[in-house]
């Protein structure tokens, strides 16, 4: 159905809400029109999953300290810009703990993807890659542990991670033997072992700050693989030279795309408010979720 086909109602909705959002210019009606008619397998974006694996769902900790080519985009500025704003929206804290109790720790920041559906490290002992990992005994167990923390009796300092909308989950960053780590940590849960270390724990955090100058700045909608290809699509992001960036967070395959739109142009304000309309997840929204949980969930901090 052509413009001029829809209904009054419909078309005079769409100019009315052009009007408040400032969008006087005809071109700008038609971007927010077309936009909102776009037919796009759009998906909402999943919940943390829980999980022991770090890099299991939106890598939102790389906001820290995004690299500089993280983003894409055909104008440097335009993703300079972008970049400036999404690294305020994540924070990091980091803490000098004194003793730790290792059993504590339920997550590993190097896993293999098949893994993440795992939610506990009894569950990952019994799978096939810690098979071979045989604690029959204490000393089988100080040996298995000793491969993870060469320096284990010794009380070298760890290094954990936590993120605020994984709850209170803590993932230890070691780089190798996670399977001897993790089956060890399964071990002395069950055989009510206390085996206290010294960490230093980095911990993410949603800012709100941060999330309420992204959502001022900008539209950021979650854009699924076929985006790219659909020539209605393309053809409002690049004929009229919009400017944008884009921004990969989500690691599974196909995953969608963070599209950037600024607000400070009224042809960029304009599609991203069509993409809202026409059914494109709000991810400034998503993530206002996802830092009430994590209060919610940290309430009575330790």
């Amino acid at each position: 159905m052509s413009l001029s086909q829809q209904p009054a109602s419909l078309s005079s909705r769409l100019t009315a809400l052009a009007q408040r959002l400032g969008l006087i210019g005809r071109g700008q009606r038609q971007i927010l029109e077309r936009a909102s008619q776009l037919r796009l397998p759009f998906a909402a974006l999943p919940p943390p999953h829980d999980s022991i694996c770090w890099l299991e769902g939106a890598q939102l900790q790389r906001l820290v300290d995004l690299p500089r080519d993280a983003l894409s985009g055909p104008v440097q500025e335009d993703k300079a810009q972008a970049r400036a704003t999404l690294m305020g929206v994540v924070e990091l804290e980091k803490h000098a703990l004194e003793s730790l109790d290792l059993r504590q720790i339920d997550g590993l920041c190097v896993c293999d993807p098949q893994h993440a559906s795992l939610a506990s490290f009894e569950q990952y002992a019994a799978s096939a890659p810690c098979r071979p990992v045989r604690i029959i005994s204490y000393k089988d167990f100080i040996k298995t542990i000793s491969l993870a923390l060469p320096r284990f009796l010794a009380g070298e300092r760890i290094s954990l991670r936590q993120a605020a909308w994984r709850g209170q989950r803590l993932f230890w960053a070691g780089e190798q033997h996670g399977e001897a780590f993790a089956c060890a940590i399964a071990y002395a849960r069950r055989r009510g072992l206390e085996i206290t270390l010294p960490a230093d724990l980095s911990r993410y955090r949603l800012s709100h700050e941060g999330l309420a100058q992204l959502q001022r700045h900008y539209h950021v909608q979650a854009m699924p693989g076929a985006a790219w290809s659909d020539p209605t699509f393309m053809g409002l992001l690049l004929d009229k030279g919009l400017p944008y960036a884009r921004l990969s967070l989500l690691c599974s395959p196909g995953a969608a795309e963070f599209l950037l739109l600024p607000k400070h142009s009224a042809e960029a304000r304009a599609l991203g408010e069509g993409l809202r309309l026409a059914g494109a997840p709000d991810v400034v929204a998503y993530l206002k979720a996802l830092a009430g949980s994590a209060t919610t969930s940290q309430a009575d901090p330790e």
